[in-house]
């Protein structure tokens, strides 16, 4: 089948066992595309597939950063349509799995990236802060304004190209993807997300957190993902 799958929806949905499942039928290697995945160490908390629940599936960009390197939606979209070339190539289906809607955006549409130089993570300032000084500088953008990392994006797009993210948009697919979209009934993802916790927190959440806290990192993925960011602050 020379087709892209995707698979994304919430957390907790059950995106890992669909995505196992399929790659089994359809002959699958499977590409994360969850942005804080990527990182070693962060396995907890981001719910990271486990060598057993892998089935000797084969599985691209995780662990592939350590927490303290930049990686960017510019990095993903290369090493994302690399690795499809590749898998397709060997005469196999990618699937890509996750819940980061840029991620999977940048990597299947026709968006024209370029390494991003401001870097800036205004760890400073609260969401509404961040919401705020972006509509200083783009008063028509629509945007969500809990999504921080989208805000910080959006802030540093606009001060290094002087205009809004929103300009970079296309709907020009590049790839024959079928995209799976997962959802429930929210009071029984809210159910299935208070158990996950739990469950995190008795496998050793906050260990994972203070291993990096102690050596005083402080990067985008600790500050900024949910779970993480909780535990930091």
């Amino acid at each position: 089948m020379n087709k892209v799958i995707v698979i994304t929806g919430p957390t907790a949905v059950g995106k890992t066992k669909l995505s196992i499942e399929l790659a089994k039928r359809y002959n699958g290697e499977i590409i994360n595309a969850d942005a804080v995945q990527v990182y070693k160490g962060l396995d907890i908390g981001s719910a990271k597939v486990t060598e057993e629940e892998k089935e000797d599936i084969p599985h691209h960009l995780f662990d592939i950063k350590e927490v303290d390197e930049e990686y960017t939606i510019y990095h993903y979209q290369k090493d994302c349509r690399k690795l499809i070339k590749e898998v397709q190539g060997r005469g196999k289906t990618p699937i890509l799995v996750g819940g980061t809607g840029l991620y999977i955006k940048a990597a299947l549409y026709d968006y024209k990236l370029t390494e991003e130089k401001e870097t800036n993570t205004y760890d400073n300032l609260t969401d509404e802060e961040l919401y705020n000084k972006l509509l200083e500088l783009d008063k028509d953008i629509v945007i969500d304004k809990n999504n921080r990392r989208r805000l910080i994006r959006a802030i540093n797009y606009y001060k290094e190209n002087n205009k809004s993210i929103n300009t970079n948009t296309t709907n020009k697919l590049l790839y024959d993807a079928i995209f799976i979209g997962l959802t429930t009934d929210r009071r029984i993802l809210y159910d299935k997300i208070n158990t996950r916790v739990d469950i995190m927190i008795k496998e050793g959440l906050l260990n994972e957190v203070k291993v990096f806290y102690d050596k005083n990192i402080r990067t985008k993925p600790l500050l900024n993902a949910i779970g993480y960011r909780e535990i930091y602050s």
